[in-house]
């Protein structure tokens, strides 16, 4: 019989500790993970209806700083932050914005293999170079775009939200 030999040095390190950690359960400094976004904004409320709908374990929080009555600016942060970038505070009270706040909610929602992408060393510049050109331009994106971009994924995020519902006393995921 042959044996199999593994190397952990023979692996890239994408910088996936945190999907890591995800496996063996989430950081409890770090969730729940509350994301401050638009939901004004078509793109911004597609993709957090997204993980809203993938979130079946309650480790996101979200909170809608175009609502009218949103007053829960973090510390460090101000509106004009809020509405131009994506930000987060964690479970410990620390702020966050950008590209890591979308690779810490997709960990939460079991998509770490999204996270781990975004860590690798020719998409992870580019995510954090892209990221804020495309926050800038969001409203320029036509609603027939985003719903083109987020449809489908959403109708697989609400299926899979269906099956992890409980019914007649058993549970399926």
């Amino acid at each position: 019989m042959t044996s199999i030999r593994t190397e952990t040095r023979s692996i890239p390190d994408l910088g996936n500790t945190r999907y890591d950690s995800f496996k063996a359960g989430l950081d409890p400094t770090i969730y729940p993970l509350t994301l401050f976004y638009e939901a004004a904004c078509p793109l911004c409320n597609a993709e957090m209806s997204n993980l809203m709908l993938r979130d079946t374990e309650g480790h996101l929080r979200f909170a809608d700083v175009s609502a009218p009555d949103f007053t829960d600016v973090p510390a460090g942060a101000t509106m004009e932050d809020l509405m131009t970038l994506i930000h987060a505070r964690t479970a410990d009270g620390r702020v966050l914005k950008g590209v890591e706040v979308f690779r810490l909610a997709y960990e939460a929602v079991g998509m770490g293999w999204v996270s781990s992408a975004m860590r690798m060393p020719l998409l992870r510049p580019l995510a954090e170079w892209g990221y804020p050109v495309l926050a800038r331009n969001r409203h320029r994106i036509p609603r027939g775009v985003v719903r083109l971009l987020f449809e489908g994924a959403v109708r697989r995020a609400a299926e899979r939200s269906a099956l992890a519902r409980c019914d007649a006393g058993t549970c399926a995921r």
